[in-house]
């Protein structure tokens, strides 16, 4: 089935380019079939791109999803264009009191600061309440992950001695876990963080299950009892040449950051990167699509709860 998608959004040239089955506004309006409704708060910068890849990994599925994005209010967006926010999103106060079978909030690179340095942390702390009633299922990104555990169960985040960059083997926890199912014995995810969670500190709050992890990268997938919430502390979604993009960018940047690890050909970096990840990928969303949003939210949405 497809994704719907706006009109006019940048994403629809690129995934029609690339196969993805994505079908407008215009067209979707014809079909009589209630779509999955998901609402995404983008807090990255590369708004687009982020779009890009969501709706890619997102239409990748048998189920029909309608996206819509929202952008905090509390902070103006130096890398989006005005018009194209006004034209594609929407802010919280506008959707507060609409009902969604599910959520995706994203990393932000705001990492460094404490939380309550944040910018918009206010607004997001009421986001995320509203979560928990109004949607089915959130699955929050990086620091999206870090916010969201932190806010809700206390759990703080961590520095870590030096950026923790590249595509690093994970294995799963808990086999018998739905969102993990289908998973290989060791399975590839990057990731692009300074800070981390202990998982000694998820442990001890027993709503919170440690789905997956990695001995070099940490904790990666943690859920809570029947999926209302699931953190993902790396960024699954990304395209192959993301990592490349942002190395390149730190070297201009004089950060001094190391090459991302197990990414490139014999670490050279003028070669081509591998893509390890994108099944996986795939996987991860189609199974929260499924197990934890479509075979869990009500046939009438307004009865979520």
């Amino acid at each position: 089935m497809p994704i719907k998608i706006p009109n006019e959004l940048p994403a629809t040239a690129t995934l029609l380019s690339e196969n993805i089955f994505a079908i407008t506004e215009t067209r979707a309006i014809t079909q009589d079939i209630r779509p999955l409704k998901i609402l995404v708060l983008n807090l990255m910068p590369t708004k687009i791109v982020t779009e890009t890849q969501l709706a890619r990994i997102l239409g990748n599925t048998p189920l029909q999803v309608e996206l819509e994005f929202i952008h905090t209010k509390t902070h103006v967006s130096k890398n989006t264009s005005s018009e194209h926010l006004i034209a594609f999103y929407k802010t919280f106060d506008k959707v507060k009191h609409e009902k969604y079978d599910g959520m995706i909030i994203t990393g932000a690179p705001v990492e460094q600061l404490e939380f309550e340095e944040v910018e918009y942390w206010d607004e997001l702390c009421e986001i995320m309440e509203w979560s928990k009633t109004n949607v089915t299922s959130t699955f929050h990104i990086c620091w999206g992950a870090q916010a969201a555990l932190y806010y809700h169960y206390g759990i703080k985040k961590k520095p870590l001695d030096k950026k923790l960059f590249g595509v690093f083997p994970h294995t799963v926890d808990r086999k018998k876990s739905i969102l993990m199912r289908g998973f290989d014995d060791v399975f590839y995810a990057p990731h692009s963080r300074y800070t981390t969670v202990d998982r000694a500190d998820i442990e001890k709050e027993s709503a919170l299950k440690i789905l997956a992890s990695s001995e070099q990268a940490g904790v990666y997938v943690i859920a809570t009892k029947k999926g209302r919430q699931v953190f993902v502390t790396g960024h699954s979604e990304y395209d192959p040449d993301t990592l490349d993009k942002e190395y390149r960018r730190d070297c201009e940047a004089g950060l001094g950051t190391a090459i991302p690890y197990n990414y490139y050909p014999n670490d050279d970096p003028t070669k081509k990167p591998r893509s390890t990840w994108r099944s996986h990928a795939n996987l991860l969303y189609t199974n929260w699509l499924n197990y934890f949003v479509y075979q869990t939210t009500p046939y009438d949405i307004n009865k979520i709860k």
